[in-house]
């Protein structure tokens, strides 16, 4: 019995939108834990009765990460990389 072997040809551009998806649904991960952790941290200040504004160093240092991730899902950083010669 002869055994067939059926082979799927991706395209380049097909794998650059796979790329491209997974790009954003790891930012959509990243901005979800951000806003879940902020709130979490917002919360028990106010409940122990501390200042919110002290967590405003992890917020800030926090959202420039997300800062550069958004960036870098928009393609932003493109223009650095090798892939695009």
């Amino acid at each position: 019995m002869e055994e067939t072997r059926q082979y799927t040809v991706v395209s380049r551009e097909d794998e650059t939108k796979r790329r491209a998806r997974q790009r954003l649904v790891g930012f959509g991960l990243h901005l979800v834990g951000y806003f879940i952790v902020m709130a979490g941290i917002f919360f028990v200040n106010l409940s122990q009765g501390n200042d919110p504004t002290k967590s405003a160093f992890l917020l800030v240092g926090w959202g420039s990460v997300l800062a550069l991730h958004a960036a870098f899902v928009m393609g932003l950083f493109s223009v650095l990389s090798d892939r695009n010669k």
